[in-house]
């Protein structure tokens, strides 16, 4: 996933990786290995290079409040580029397969089977890393079929919705 972000006005690319449970996070192309463990409510505890870090989230309209031990950061993402990868590539003709690109949770399928949708039109919103991510028609075409529901858990490859 990959966001650009400004925090306390500085603007910052992350990019962010899972692989066998432990999370690679680049921040403007320096690279962290993060083991990420959820120990509460809005509450996180990251192990970076050997060092424990206790940190809150609290989710805001627009990004997130980070606590730290010693200082509360504003996060703001930026909008548009929020989802979870990459511009939109060139999309052959035929059926589209929109996949989970990690796993998580879907909190928001925004079309319907039969629903027309525009290129770059969001479909679903997932949860993942307690961060929402809009996954976004790659093209334009009609809605074959939704494959998930609102609370589903789904795995990174899994099936969310086909375009036609």
């Amino acid at each position: 996933m990959i966001w650009d972000a400004s925090v306390e006005g500085r603007s910052v690319r992350v990019e962010v990786w899972e692989r066998e449970a432990r999370f690679t996070v680049v921040l403007d192309g320096h690279p962290l290995e993060v083991d990420v463990v959820d120990t509460g409510r809005e509450f996180l505890n990251l192990l970076i290079a050997g060092r424990s870090h206790e940190v809150g989230l609290a989710k805001q309209a627009t990004g997130y409040t980070v606590v730290l031990a010693d200082d509360v950061l504003r996060v703001e993402l930026v909008e548009g580029a929020r989802d979870a990868g990459a511009p939109p590539r060139k999309v052959a003709a035929g059926p589209l397969k929109v996949t989970a690109p990690m796993p998580g949770k879907v909190v928001r399928v925004l079309v319907e089977t039969g629903q027309e949708v525009a290129s770059g039109q969001g479909l679903v919103v997932m949860e993942a890393m307690k961060m929402e991510n809009e996954l976004k028609a790659a093209r334009a075409g009609r809605i074959h079929d939704v494959a998930v529901r609102e609370g589903q858990a789904v795995e990174t490859g899994a099936l969310l919705a086909t375009i036609e």
